[in-house]
């Protein structure tokens, strides 16, 4: 199936953006070959700054395969954001869809049609103390699954030194290192053919999130930890421990008045 063209939009975005970033960050890049020459498929990516995903849009415009990504389909109403969006052929997710997987219509359309479909899995920023990923959402993996088409692990790692996670304030001295490493396609061969339980689909999205962390090992030179974070098993303990805090504040409260009480 023929490459996608560029167009007009995405080398206007390429103008703009790729100057700045040439400026701002080395290159340390890898696993190129690892991108599918044709055909559709699927990348993941670990999410670890608010600039990582123009650093990794450069690497992926690199390969001569045009990373179309998935975002909130009221941004493709908004003036000239929404213009850039559609001229480039992004994806809008549809999330009042009442059916998850027609949430992601048009990325498995997309990637019958042969194009290369970005997912960050996380779903958001990383939120882990160590920077490595999160949990994941099932999104890549209904794609993957009802596709079968190839999905490409892609870590990387420097960007969050220029701009941290949730931070507002670049770093832009000395010059960092943006390094980006494309892994080979990761076997899910064995979700195929299966009904798409949430079970499933959790289990499979683990495979995924497990090449991402893999990948972002070797280039970090060190092991992430044994345990994923949760952000939502983290928000529970919170409401939990608030919980807590509440009811003994109340009993503490209730004993004073009683206190007060008796001594009258």
């Amino acid at each position: 199936m023929p490459r996608r063209r560029i167009g007009f939009w995405y080398r206007f975005a390429a103008v703009i953006a790729k100057p700045p970033l040439v400026l701002l960050l080395k290159r340390d890049w890898r696993g190129m070959e690892n991108i599918p020459a044709e055909g559709g498929f699927i990348t993941v990516v670990n999410h670890i700054s608010h600039v990582d995903p123009l650093v990794y849009a450069h690497y992926q415009y690199n390969t001569g395969r045009l990373p179309r990504f998935l975002a909130k389909s009221g941004l493709f109403k908004k003036g000239f954001v929404g213009t850039v969006m559609r001229g480039t052929g992004q994806i809008p997710v549809y999330r009042e869809s009442t059916d998850a997987l027609s949430a992601f219509r048009a990325a498995i359309d997309a990637v019958n049609r042969g194009e290369c479909v970005a997912f960050y899995p996380e779903g958001t920023l990383t939120r882990d103390p160590g920077v490595w990923p999160m949990t994941g959402k099932t999104g890549a993996a209904r794609v993957a699954l009802s596709t079968k088409c190839p999905v490409i692990p892609v870590a990387q790692w420097g960007a969050n030194e220029l701009l941290p996670p949730y931070g507002k304030k670049p770093s832009l001295l000395p010059r960092k290192t943006a390094r980006v490493v494309a892994g080979p396609p990761v076997d899910l061969s064995r979700f195929y053919d299966r009904e798409m339980t949430p079970e499933l689909l959790k289990e499979c999205t683990e495979a995924i999130m497990d090449a991402i962390t893999r990948e972002l090992e070797q280039i970090r030179g060190e092991k992430a930890p044994a345990r994923r974070y949760d952000p939502r098993e983290v928000r529970l303990e919170q409401r939990r421990q608030a919980a807590a805090r509440q009811a003994a504040e109340r009993t503490t409260g209730s004993a004073a008045a009683a206190g007060e009480g008796n001594g009258k």
